[in-house]
């Protein structure tokens, strides 16, 4: 009689996991797809079209298997459910290298990779011998920590090494190259909570510092605009943890109204904010149309007839609109995406300042240098 009931038990087991299962494979067939992914930004597979062809070459059950995986019922609530056990049951103090601390997110990196940021430095030694000696004005590097350099101490975690990253570019980069610290001008508030780029609004101290220390001088009269549509950051996504979204707001000036910004990829001009690019799953590219290899910002009103050259990557897209006040053109290189060998081709250095502003985080990983 036991045994019956133990075999009834199992069989009733069994029935209502596969009821489970049939149902959600259903309601993964019939519920509509979903475009995107807020939380991870990024497209989502869609259903692949039947054909014989298809079948036969096995690209139908490749796509399918994409699209089930993506178009799962419940998705993002099991990837919580997940990291949320990870953290909270088995003391795990990250998921998928992220971590959370004060309603703030990181990625943990470390340890300091010294020849990636040694690499980034004879890259640019060898843009300065290439096309700046006996050509450019002034010429000056900046770091931008990342959040770890002011979260990770304080929450145990492993960062890098950032004051021997420091070191390391400054006996690389001087005498030639003068350098401009930073990291007293920003906390961590200065950072969005679900990403990790700096906050426009937060950067006027920042931007104040810098330009003086290249000899220009900026205002602080800005007004601030913020997008009605939450912003997701990159480690939300990674984090698969509730987190409030951030508010993305970017400053405007009566000055900028005058500004022309020429992308140079896309051959047109556009606005130095590009809120077309809000409606994206990037709302970070509103700044200066997100990661471009070539643009300049001209300034005809400019406080100064000086003008500036800025190798950079993503932070500089949100600090350069501030520091057009005091030139009259600045040029962005992104050589994450154009060839330090044909930077040659499209930007003239004669007389012009230039500066190496990069980030931490992009240094310990230059393998994007181009």
């Amino acid at each position: 009689m036991r045994m019956k009931q133990e075999k009834l038990q199992q069989g009733l087991t069994l029935a209502l996991l596969g009821l489970v299962g049939l149902g959600l494979a259903v309601w993964a067939w019939l519920r509509p797809a979903d475009a995107l992914s807020i939380s991870e930004r990024r497209k989502l597979a869609q259903k692949p079209a039947l054909s014989v062809q298809s079948v036969q070459s096995g690209q139908w059950m490749q796509k399918f298997e994409s699209y089930s995986l993506d178009q799962f019922p419940l998705r993002d609530t099991l990837r919580g459910l997940k990291a949320a056990v990870q953290l909270g049951v088995f003391c795990q103090k990250d998921n998928n290298g992220v971590y959370l601390q004060n309603g703030y997110a990181s990625k943990l990196d470390y340890p300091l990779h010294t020849d990636s940021v040694e690499r980034a430095a004879d890259k640019f030694l060898q843009l300065q011998k290439t096309y700046l000696e006996g050509k450019a004005g002034h010429v000056y590097y900046a770091l931008v920590p990342d959040k770890n350099y002011f979260m990770a101490p304080a929450g145990g975690y492993p960062a890098l090494d950032y004051e021997k990253l420091a070191q390391t570019m400054r006996q690389k980069l001087s005498p030639g190259m003068t350098e401009i610290d930073l990291f007293g001008t920003l906390s961590l508030s200065c950072y969005y909570r679900t990403d990790p780029h700096w906050r426009q609004e937060a950067l006027v101290p920042t931007a104040q510092y810098l330009a003086g220390q290249m000899g220009v001088s900026l205002g602080d009269d800005y007004s601030k605009t913020t997008l009605q549509r939450p912003y997701y950051g990159l480690y939300y996504g990674y984090a698969a943890l509730p987190m409030q979204p951030d508010a993305l707001t970017y400053l405007t000036s009566a000055r900028m109204a005058d500004y022309t910004v020429t992308n140079y990829e896309s051959g047109r001009q556009s606005p130095v904010y590009d809120l077309d690019k809000a409606a994206g799953n990037d709302l970070y590219e509103v700044f200066l149309s997100g990661p471009v290899s070539l643009l300049t910002i001209q300034n005809p009103n400019a406080r100064s007839n000086r003008e500036l050259v800025i190798f950079r990557d993503s932070f500089g897209s949100s600090l350069a609109p501030l520091l057009a006040e005091g030139y009259s053109e600045i040029t962005l290189v992104d050589i994450r995406y154009l060839p330090s060998a044909r930077v040659g081709q499209f930007v003239d250095f004669t007389g012009k300042d230039v500066l190496f502003l990069y980030s931490t985080q992009l240094l310990n990983n230059s393998e994007a240098l181009k």
